[in-house]
């Protein structure tokens, strides 16, 4: 442990404690809080600390990360918890936790029963921090206040990236741009996850001057996602804004939107246009063939043949973020590709580092659900698949109701979110990047939020409707005077 970490573990429990008496005396901090925990994110590996780290570990996570996003969110839970009024305090149980709660306890039988075990608390810890994230977003975000919030702070992230993205390719000349993250293929999965969502606001925003800031956030992102050349992401991004597009646009016609669409039109064609030297050399690069189907590239159909190899011999998986250790050691030798062997590199670490550059290490598999399947076995897989099925749930109902409705824009939003994140993970691991988790888990902690105002609202729609029907007001009856009969000859 070096002085850094010393320092870090006096100063994270003063900064939580003071965050959290700023969050409960002052909405406006809470507000912050929240703010800097989604902006921020993209930033977190400069703002974390990793301790008992492994660094030269190619797995998911190689170190119990501890960052400034948990003393934001622990602020924002303080505030929501103890700085509301009685009445608007958080009283209710957020969709879904029960199952990431679940997945969670798997994740630590899995870790408990597997070796090594060292790798799996890093992930354990990852997890941990993400599940807090999702608790503060689903207290935090319950009025058109808190969704104002939250996409101000992912469009100033997004901006930040694209802008980022633009300068290393002019100034520094990458061919791949990764922003501030560390893949190219991260900084495309991080714009799948966030800009569906800002997409919609352009469309139907609750007011003009934020529908205006997120399209230049929208087009900041267009830009950035192309500069990846992302084979995988940039026609999943494509697809998610077109499909927010149709979601959410306004049926009604006018000169000034056609006028305004053909414009976004000739922009996107031009964009594609500048950038279709660089799209053509990426997949050109490997055919379908090669990259799945050749059992002597180490391209991405390689992770499915070790998933269902190792899956053959344990049932229950080899163990959270132990896929890189299992398959370098066992696995890919059996396939032909040999890998150096991590005991070996355990022993010698820190007397060279030479051996560590230039070994030839396992990545986790470019597959979410095979790397699943490897470590978390088939009950795993099945259970994460279940969660994925839930969020789905969670998200497909908005799709319903009045186009200009914000509560709509803004769970239709967040369900193309975890379509774009999902269509990149079948060919990425980078879902459990923090930056990426994290922002997933403050979305998914939003969407839980909305769907417990939906909620609310079809109950007191209910209620009033059952109200009517048990008490119906009075009908006006109308008294016809009777005329007395005139008796004849009286």
């Amino acid at each position: 442990m070096t002085s850094a970490h010393g320092v870090a573990l006096i100063l994270i429990p003063f900064l939580a404690l003071g965050g959290s008496a700023a969050a409960i005396l002052s909405s406006r901090l809470r507000d912050v809080s929240f703010f800097c925990l989604v902006a921020l994110a993209v930033l977190t590996e400069r703002l974390d600390v990793h301790f008992f780290s492994e660094a030269w570990y190619r797995g998911t996570t190689r170190g119990i990360e501890v960052s400034l996003l948990e003393v934001f969110a622990i602020s924002v839970v303080a505030g929501c918890c103890l700085g509301r009024p009685g009445s608007q305090r958080p009283g209710y149980w957020p969709a879904s936790l029960g199952l990431i709660l679940l997945y969670l306890l798997y994740s630590v039988i899995s870790v408990v029963v597997s070796t090594p075990k060292l790798f799996g608390l890093f992930e354990l810890s990852k997890m941990v921090g993400a599940i807090l994230v999702f608790v503060a977003a689903a207290m935090y975000v319950r009025s058109r206040r808190e969704w104002t919030v939250l996409v101000l702070a992912l469009g100033c992230a997004v901006s930040l990236e694209g802008i980022w993205a633009v300068k290393q390719r002019l100034f520094t000349g990458l061919d791949r741009v990764s922003g501030s993250l560390d893949h190219a293929n991260s900084l495309s999965m991080y714009l799948c996850l966030a800009t569906p969502l800002l997409a919609a606001v352009a469309h139907a925003g609750w007011s003009k001057g934020l529908r205006r800031f997120c399209m230049v956030c929208v087009a900041l992102a267009t830009a950035g996602e192309l500069l990846t050349v992302s084979r995988a992401g940039v026609p999943i991004f494509a697809l998610c804004l077109f499909a927010v597009t149709v979601a959410c646009i306004s049926l009604r016609i006018t000169l000034k939107r056609v006028a305004v669409g053909m414009l976004l039109a000739v922009a996107i064609v031009a964009a594609i246009a500048g950038s279709w030297s660089h799209l053509q050399e990426r997949y050109a690069e490997a055919s379908l063939q090669e990259e799945y189907f050749d059992p002597n590239i180490d391209g991405r159909g390689i992770y499915l043949r070790l998933a269902d190899a190792i899956a053959s011999d344990h049932f229950f998986g080899v163990g959270l973020n132990n896929w890189s250790y299992y398959v370098s050691r066992t696995y890919g030798p059996r396939l032909g590709f040999r890998f150096a062997d991590y005991d070996f590199l355990v022993s010698v670490y820190g007397k060279s580092e030479d051996i560590f550059a230039e070994s030839y290490l396992a990545a986790p598999a470019h597959n979410l659900a095979a790397l699943t399947l490897g470590e978390l076995g088939v009950p795993g897989l099945l259970l994460f698949s279940v969660l994925w099925l839930r969020w789905f749930a969670m998200a497909v109902p908005f799709l319903g109701g009045p186009r200009d409705d914000p509560m709509r824009t803004m769970g239709v939003g967040i369900l193309f979110c975890l379509c774009g994140i999902f269509g990149q993970s079948l060919t990425e691991w980078v879902y459990r990047q923090t930056p990426i988790l994290f922002t997933l888990y403050v979305l998914l902690g939003a969407l839980a939020g909305l769907v417990h105002m939906r909620r609310k609202l079809l109950d007191a729609e209910r209620f009033e409707a059952d109200r009517a029907n048990a008490y119906p007001e009075a009908i006006p009856v109308r008294v016809v005077p009777v005329q007395r009969p005139v008796l004849v000859g009286s």
